[in-house]
């Protein structure tokens, strides 16, 4: 599998934080485009990302803007192994959102939803290494869009001193 970085029209660039391919051409992918508003400190390390859900010859596209934190609470379900029975949520609560759970027979139920538009439940198989290729593409994410902010106090943010320009 491995971490995918696609080049496309005007040199932007973008990273498939998931891709889930599963039985009949099923797939659900996360694909990560950009930073939401660069070089403005409340908006620059919000990401911009797709989530492209396809089955049965039909394909939707959802916008989905990632969090640090959406990003952070990722991560801790990879560090958590992702074993039967675990559940973990990307962005719903505040708008589309992706939420993945882990079922004992090596399958993944995956829920795409967007209040009033969407609503798709689809289930791929899992094998030896999906969490290690997950932590690869989450690693290319922040690699590529690292986190280059940070809150000083409630409301208060200035430049990383990190930060790559």
């Amino acid at each position: 599998m491995g971490a995918v970085m696609a080049e496309t029209a005007g040199a932007a660039r973008s990273v498939d934080l998931i891709d889930l391919a599963g039985d009949a051409g099923a797939r659900c992918i996360v694909r990560v485009t950009g930073r939401f508003e660069p070089g403005v400190l409340t908006g620059h390390d919000i990401l911009r990302a797709t989530v492209i859900v396809s089955a049965n010859g039909v394909q939707s596209e959802l916008a989905l803007f990632l969090l640090p934190g959406d990003l952070d609470e990722w991560q801790a379900a990879l560090d958590g192994g992702l074993g039967a029975g675990s559940t973990v949520a990307i962005a719903g609560d505040r708008g589309p959102g992706v939420d993945l759970r882990v079922r004992r027979n090596r399958r993944a139920v995956v829920r795409v939803h967007e209040a009033d538009r969407l609503d798709v439940v689809m289930k791929f198989p899992v094998g030896a290494g999906w969490v290690d290729d997950l932590r690869e593409r989450l690693a290319r994410v922040r690699s590529t869009w690292p986190r280059e902010v940070v809150q000083t106090a409630a409301g208060a943010y200035e430049w990383s001193p990190d930060r790559q320009r």
